[in-house]
């Protein structure tokens, strides 16, 4: 186990010495150290599908996108455990449905949009 892995193993001294959570490092053994048994199976499964293709196609590129997904839902499980899964499940209602009950109007992203402007050319005139 690397140093890095080591720090993110929820047994390993280290890691309980850390209050906050930092992001994994983008390695197999690092992410999945963050990661529940349940989601690291989904993260195994995803893991053997594209080293298979790499092998085929000679190209890491989708290996490095990978580790680079899970390795942000691998911190978003640290700081907030059952995250994943709450996601899929919000994803499968706003599919089901059309519409996701968390989203803000365009309208709403316009106006919001607009203050950030004028504050910050606010700012740059003082």
């Amino acid at each position: 186990m690397t140093a890095d892995a080591a720090e993110h193993d929820p047994q390993h001294p280290e890691a309980q010495q850390n209050s906050e959570p930092v992001p994994p490092p983008p390695e197999p053994q690092a992410i999945r150290a963050c990661l529940t048994q349940l989601v690291a199976f989904e993260f195994d499964r995803e893991w053997e599908i594209v080293l298979e293709d790499a092998k085929h196609s000679k190209d890491l590129t989708e290996v490095h996108a990978l580790l680079a997904k899970w390795r942000h839902f691998a911190y978003a499980e640290l700081k907030d455990p059952g995250n994943y899964y709450r996601l899929l499940a919000k994803a499968t209602r706003i599919l089901a449905t059309g519409e996701n009950p968390d989203a803000v109007s365009i309208e709403d992203v316009r106006e919001l949009t607009r203050n950030r402007l004028a504050e910050q050319s606010h700012r740059d005139e003082t």
